[in-house]
């Protein structure tokens, strides 16, 4: 039986740290076998998983060995911490080892949007010429760049907002109001930030508080033409409130890189059919090549220290 289980894939490199000291079983579609993976875990005293594994309580009840849950990720939504809690499990995530990776999407999609003139390559192919069309994009200098939590990812978004010319307000209740990261960045209350930011990012778990955070309403309140991205997790925002407010033109764009189905089915879609003004992404924006290799080895670094303590 292995001491550690490697649900989702990972860069396998750093595995090897691991491999020295204890018997590790990868499977990266492990998530999708969970009898397997209850049956495999008797004796496992760690387990790594990403964000599509469910550590639920019942298979928690499978691991009674079970000290330490490396994530490779920031979310914890698919972990039942206070499960964890009561069973004295650690659970290890790899904090801002993807926040550059986050954040050059943030960016990335700001600058796409609002300018508004890279979606239209299939018009040239066809023998089109948008010139008229397209000559009234923004540019992101002297705009300004709201934040909805300020976390690692919110504050390397900043950065690069800020490198851009872009003014940067943000909003998190959590992070107190002396902290040195705040630096320059205006801090201002969530209805203030929605209100006077052309740009809006948000970067807050998903829980209770947090869901459908972005309704109808709130867009509402939000200036005519204001780019919206998501990389948090999609039940943060109403789907079906962004797309209508892009058909309508109240939002000039959008960038959702997460859903609240996970892959969404062509009928979740369907809202955003026809429009250019948006970009749609499954789950990528922590994800890259050095993203991939950093998570991976804080995630190996994080369960070490984790079995050490243990």
């Amino acid at each position: 039986m292995p001491d550690i289980i490697v649900t989702e894939f990972m860069d396998a490199a750093p595995l090897a740290d691991l491999e020295t000291r204890y018997t590790v079983h990868r499977d990266d579609v492990l998530w999708e076998k969970p009898d397997t993976l209850a049956g495999l875990l008797g004796e496992a005293k760690a387990v790594i998983v990403r964000n599509k594994t469910q550590v639920t309580d019942a298979l928690l009840a499978q691991a009674p060995h079970l000290k330490v849950v490396g994530r490779l990720g920031v979310g914890l939504d698919n972990i039942d911490l206070e499960a964890c809690e009561q069973r004295g499990i650690t659970v290890y995530p790899a904090t801002g080892a993807n926040a550059d990776a986050v954040a050059e999407y943030v960016i990335t999609s700001a600058l796409v949007l609002m300018r508004g003139v890279f979606n239209h390559t299939d018009i040239m192919l066809s023998g089109g010429w948008p010139r008229g069309e397209l000559n009234d994009g923004s540019e992101v200098a002297g705009t300004t760049f709201g934040l909805i939590g300020y976390g690692n990812i919110g504050q390397a978004a900043a950065q690069r907002a800020a490198a851009l010319d872009m003014m940067v307000m943000a909003h998190d209740p959590a992070l107190p109001a002396d902290d040195p990261a705040w630096g320059n960045v205006n801090q201002l209350s969530f209805v203030d930030v929605i209100a006077n930011a052309n740009v809006i990012s948000l970067h807050v778990p998903l829980n209770d508080l947090t869901r459908h955070l972005i309704s109808a309403d709130v867009i509402a309140n939000m200036r005519p033409g204001t780019i919206l991205i998501n990389t948090a997790r999609g039940g943060v925002v109403d789907e079906l409130a962004v797309a209508a407010a892009l058909h309508s033109g109240h939002l000039g764009g959008a960038a959702l890189d997460v859903f609240e189905q996970e892959p969404p089915d062509a009928a979740n879609l369907l809202p955003f059919q026809g429009l250019r003004n948006v970009i749609l992404t499954p789950h990528i924006a922590g994800l890259s090549a050095q993203a991939n290799a950093r998570v991976s080895r804080l995630t190996v670094e994080n369960v070490l220290r984790g079995l050490e303590a243990a």
